[in-house]
């Protein structure tokens, strides 16, 4: 039992027994007035009577009631006494029954307010699960709008450049790496891959006319400037500024959704290019000839499997390091705004082809 039901029947008795002795004192006090009234018949008697027999018995009788009302008197201070004492007792357990309800007021209030924190964590998590699962099917939508736009089969050009005047490079094992890793791929029917060489200013632009690509791959010298080497008519290096370069993709394709600069000191030029296609991937500084094959080979092998572009520069840059651990952090990916690359598709995925 708890205590405060304790305290309530401890009450509840208290009381009980003030009622039986309020009764008990009413007995009492109802038997003065008949004493009294016997008293003053008595008296009335004595002064009627001239026996001495008669008063002296009278007397008797008025002392006896006398003894009787005294007694009366005792026994209702006695019972007063002890009700005074039971008001006390009752002040006392009423005080408890208070204080306990107190308690018991402050723990429901503790454990609602524990109870309302739980509720709100329950919500919190089901909210955020809620959204989780909101974003997964709106990233799903947007992935599935997005692959309707994405061709059954893309072109990839591909654009060597290496002046007679310059470094060597290994262009031709980064052709070969390229194909054979199509090749291997899932959807290596998909993918077109045509390549032009020795490529001049204007090459650029008649090939762009003839294949209407949807990758543009240039692989060859960069300048520190950010700006592009290509060849002169003698063979010798002809530097080309950026600007040059988008101004001449951007008026013959809207097609293209995807740069890939594969030459030194490129990022400049992947950078200014992104603010009219998807996507374009340039190097932030130097690239050796390992690395730079490796990183090729692995980001169209990755295409070629139906991943997104993001997905692709993560796991081209993860053959990176195993390749060339220093040179991990000099290709770098940079996107249109608005655009994302986790759902960025460039070979879609379903492709049967």
């Amino acid at each position: 039992m708890a205590m405060i039901d304790t305290y309530k029947n401890n009450l509840t008795r208290k009381r009980q027994e003030i009622v039986k002795l309020s009764s008990d004192k009413a007995k009492e006090s109802g038997k003065i007035q008949p004493l009294k009234a016997k008293i003053i018949s008595a008296k009335s008697a004595i002064s009627r009577s001239k026996q001495t027999s008669t008063i002296k018995s009278k007397l008797s009788e008025i002392e006896r009631h006398e003894k009787s009302l005294a007694a009366i008197d005792k026994n209702i201070a006695r019972i007063e006494g002890k009700i005074a004492a039971k008001e006390k007792e009752i002040a006392a357990e009423e005080k408890k029954i208070l204080q306990e309800q107190n308690k018991i007021d402050t723990q429901r209030i503790k454990a609602e307010e524990s109870r309302l924190k739980t509720y709100n964590r329950r919500m919190e998590s089901f909210n955020h699960s809620l959204q989780q699962q909101n974003d997964i099917q709106t990233q799903l939508a947007d992935e599935i709008e997005q692959l309707k736009y994405v061709p059954e089969k893309i072109t990839v050009l591909f654009f060597a450049t290496n002046p007679h005047n310059t470094d060597r490079l290994r262009l031709d094992e980064e052709v070969r790496s390229i194909q054979e890793m199509i090749r291997k791929s899932e959807h290596r029917d998909s993918i077109i891959f045509e390549s032009r060489w020795a490529v001049r200013p204007l090459d650029i632009l008649q090939a762009i006319n003839e294949l209407n690509p949807d990758v543009v791959h240039f692989s060859g010298h960069g300048a520190s400037t950010g700006d592009l080497v290509l060849e002169n008519a003698d063979g010798t290096a002809k530097v080309v500024s950026k600007e040059a370069i988008t101004q001449t993709i951007m008026t013959s394709s809207d097609k293209i959704h995807l740069l890939f600069f594969n030459a030194c000191f490129s990022f400049e030029q992947a950078q200014f290019i992104s603010e009219y296609v998807d996507a374009a991937i340039g190097m932030t500084t130097s690239i050796g000839d390992k690395a730079a094959v490796a990183f090729a080979a692995q980001f169209y092998s990755s295409l070629g499997f139906g991943f997104p572009v993001q997905k692709a520069f993560e796991q081209a840059k993860g053959v990176l390091m195993l390749e060339s651990p220093n040179e991990k952090d000099t290709p770098a990916l940079y996107l249109k705004d608005g655009v994302d690359a986790n759902i960025l598709y460039i070979v879609r995925p379903n492709s049967t082809n």
